[in-house]
Order: C-alpha cells, then structure tokens, then sequence
C-alpha cells in the first residue's frame, strides 16, 4: 500500500485542479468558435465526445512527447531513439533523421534475448528462410507448424506443468481465455492490481467479478468467506466455479505475488488459482522458472499458469499451462485459438533457442550467468535509488522497479531531463496507474553492465535533485553517516 505525503498528495490534486479548470475554460471559448463555422458532420454525432477525449487534449496532448518515443534499433542496453519535433504545442509530432544513443530503461528484455544472440539469432534466421514470416492462417486451420509443437512441449516442460498451448499475443491469452474458463453463475476474485488484459477477460467472461486488496491473502480470504456464503446474486444458490486470479510480479508495482499464502486460502476454500507470470517467468527464480520456483510452490498447487513470451524470451505472444484435459478443451473453445493468426515460426524458434539457452542446453552456462546478472543488476539498482532518497516501489529480485513521481509536472520533466542526458526511461500516468500515482518504470536487464548502472545513477539523481522527487532525502542522509560516523558537517 502506497502512503503518500500529505503535502504532496495536496500540490498533485492542485495541479490536476488547475490543468482541469484551464481545460474546461479552453473548451468553452472553443465552443464559441466553433458555433461560428460551419460544421462537416451534417447530422452525423460527433465521434468522440468533448468528455470522453477531454483528457486526451488538455493534458495528454501537452506531453506526448513523452510517449511513444520511436526507436532505430534493437531494444538492447543502449538503443537509438529517434528525434521528433512539434509546430503546433505537441498536437502532432513529425520524426526527423537525426537519432540519439541512449541508454535503455524501459524495455522489458530482462535477459538481453531482444538484440542478437550469438545461439537464437541464427536459428532464427534459419527458420524464417524454412517456414517464412508468418503462416497466415489460425492454429485450427494451416497455422501449426512443427516449430509451434515443439514450442508447446518445451514450455509446458520449462514451467513444470503436463501441457501447455501458446498464442500470437500475451494481451489476447488473458482477454481472451478468461471468457473460456468462466461464464455466468461463476465467480472471478481478481487482485485489485491486476493488469489491463485480466481487467478485460474477467468483464467480458460474464461473471460476478470482486476484488481484494492488492497482494492482501488476509483480505482474499475475508472475501472468499463473504461470498461463498451469501452464493450468486438474487438466487444466492452456490457458484458453479470460483477463479482467484493473481499476477507473479505486478507490472506497475514491481512486487512479487504472496503466492503460498493465496495458494492455502484458495485450497481452503476450494477455488482454483489463476497465475499471469508475465513479468516473472524467465526472470526470477533459480533456473528463470517463475514465482513458483522463487517462492517454492508447487506448480502443481497453480491449476492454470499464463506468461508471455515479451519480456524475458525477446519474442512475442504468450501461453496458458495446465493440466491435459485443460488445454484440450482450450483448443476446441478458445477464439484466439481458433481464429486469430498463431504465432510466427521465427518467434516460436527464438522462444524455443532462448529456453535452450537458460536452461544450460545450448552447452554453455550463459543462461545461469543472465539468471544471476539480472538478480545482481535488480537489487542493486534498487538498493542505491533508496539510498538516493527515492521512493521506488517493489521488492527485492524483482527487475521492475517504479520511482514515484506523484505531480503531472514532474511526469513530463522527469522524462524529458533523462533523454536530454541520454537515458530512455518509461513513464506512467492515469489511468495506467490512479490519478495520483504517477511514476517512472525502470526495468533493468541482464545486458547493463554495472558502468551502464552507474552512469544511470547519476543521471537519475542529478534529474532527482531538479525536479524534486526525493521524497525521502532525510533516509539517504541516515545511510551515508551511517557509513561514515565520523563525518562533521
């Protein structure tokens, strides 16, 4: 749970006060205006509405250029961003020719799998000249390969469960499965910070969704309780199936799942357990298997198993991994299954080459030194911005560390000042993250090398000290006498 300062959370609503009341006063002289042109819609209504784009406009608009940066390369340690400029106060943004070298924080290729692998890279090359860039139809039809066989079994072996079916893109495994899995009569309990894709699939299933307190198992099970007794709504006859569905490292949070303890609960009240490793699989525990393997759970406790093949295996799409007769089943109803294009032959084969390669099968140990590289990068990372006197949120082992920003104008400054010093960094706002909640995401990877980290450091804390999100200065002091008792000021 994020306590925010008082003082801070008092300038931040100021600060949305204004730009709103700036906005609405913007919209009606723009009304004004408009009432003296003619308009083109003859009869038709306006496609968007004036307050349904109104965040768009008059705040969005004025920062965009933060966002949706292009880039000129592989998304390795160091990328090439490309310049853009504006005429028109950030309305639209043209791109020139000129590139800056900068390094990378933001991407999410935590095992360095996104640039070119001295063992995926060729495979990869070979399976593109074999089976060509896509196969241009559904897993159903003529879209299945031997490559998306092979790829099926490796990861269900990889993630320790008896089955497993991939697809072409991680959003549609959630969104598109949940509806599957669950209808009218059942019961979705989902993290109340869980992703956009679980967001989605839960409200498109058709049944009753609630949601606990973020990573709380004391509040799930209250939850739990609650509604196991009170039944399904007006009928209050029992549910015919309960899915608690968490995540293993929350994207926006940066903190890893309190899975034993939601594992007891969930058996307790015989609910099955829905887990999105998105951000975990390949990138924590011993062997890159996930929060099971960190946290010592047994896969066999986690009935149904998601991940993508985006973060940690630099390719694309993601998977479901369960029992036998699950999967099956996922085969004959699941829509992205059935009608969306599978997943492209290259991807399958770098997916494949890179499990490979973690998992000591390409005949070298670089797969256990990435392993070990990004732990090492990670915690370090996080150790020196809370000495810095920043707020980072997350814990430890965990590549994905937010610093908070709070205030919308420290959203655009902080990222602008770190591109001007040549570091690419994300940052994430309403409604990613709730209107007071704004921060940067820093993702560290196994290709930073500790002088990539430093340089980071430095730039972070120089943009720290000028736009003033320090917000726990008196902490870094307490650390640094600490390691120097006999400092007189």
């Amino acid at each position: 749970m994020i306590t925010i300062p008082y003082l801070t959370a008092l300038t931040t609503y100021f600060s949305y006060g204004l730009l709103f009341v700036f906005g609405q006063f913007r919209d009606f002289f723009r009304k004004i205006f408009d009432w003296w042109n003619s308009s083109n819609l003859q009869g038709y209504a306006p496609i968007c509405l004036g307050l349904e784009d109104f965040y768009i406009r008059r705040l969005y608009l004025r920062i965009q250029d933060c966002f949706g940066r292009p880039i000129a390369s592989a998304p390795d340690a160091w990328i090439d961003v490309v310049e853009r400029y504006s005429n028109d106060y950030n309305k639209t943004l043209k791109r020139t020719t000129n590139v800056s070298r900068c390094l990378n924080l933001g991407s999410y290729n935590y095992l360095g799998f996104a640039a070119a692998d001295e063992y995926c890279t060729p495979r990869v090359i070979e399976s593109l000249k074999r089976f060509s860039p896509s196969t241009c139809s559904a897993r159903a039809d003529g879209g299945t390969t031997s490559l998306h066989e092979e790829l099926e079994v490796c990861v269900a072996n990889f993630v320790g469960k008896p089955a497993a079916l991939v697809f072409g893109m991680g959003y549609a495994t959630n969104s598109a499965i949940l509806p599957v899995l669950i209808g009218k009569g059942g019961l979705i309990i989902s993290d109340s910070l869980n992703h956009n894709s679980i967001v989605n699939g839960a409200r498109g299933s058709g049944a009753t969704v609630r949601v606990f307190q973020h990573n709380t198992p004391s509040h799930l099970d209250k939850v739990l309780r609650e509604q196991i007794a009170d039944g399904q709504p007006r009928s209050h006859r029992p549910w015919k199936k309960i899915i608690v569905v968490v995540e293993g490292i929350y994207s926006m949070e940066g903190e890893i799942c309190k899975l034993p303890e939601i594992v007891a609960i969930c058996k307790k009240y015989k609910a099955y357990v829905y887990l999105d490793e998105a951000h975990s699989i390949g990138a924590v525990g011993k062997t890159g298997r996930g929060v099971c393997e960190l946290l010592g759970v047994d896969t066999a406790d986690v009935d149904i198993m998601m991940g993508t093949f985006t973060k940690s295996f630099g390719s694309c799409g993601g998977y479901i991994a369960g029992s036998k007769e699950l999967i099956k089943y996922l085969k004959y109803t699941c829509p992205a299954h059935l009608y969306a294009t599978s997943i492209s032959p290259p991807s399958a084969q770098q997916i494949i080459s890179s499990i490979k390669v973690i998992l000591g099968e390409d005949g070298s140990r670089r797969g256990a030194q990435k392993l070990a590289r990004i732990r090492e990068n990670s915690n370090f990372f996080r150790s020196e911005l809370q000495k810095m006197g920043f707020e980072v949120l997350g814990d430890d082992d965990s590549p994905v560390m937010p610093i908070m920003l709070y205030n919308p104008a420290k959203i655009p400054a902080f990222s602008r000042e770190c591109l001007k010093q040549n570091v690419a960094v994300v940052t994430v706002a309403f409604p990613a993250t709730p209107l007071l909640l704004a921060r940067a995401r820093i993702c560290i990877s196994a290709s930073h090398t500790k002088d990539d980290l430093l340089e980071a450091l430095e730039v972070i804390s120089r943009v720290g000290d000028l736009i003033g999100i320090k917000y726990f200065p008196a902490e870094a002091q307490k650390q640094e006498h600490e390691k120097d008792p006999h400092k007189v000021d």
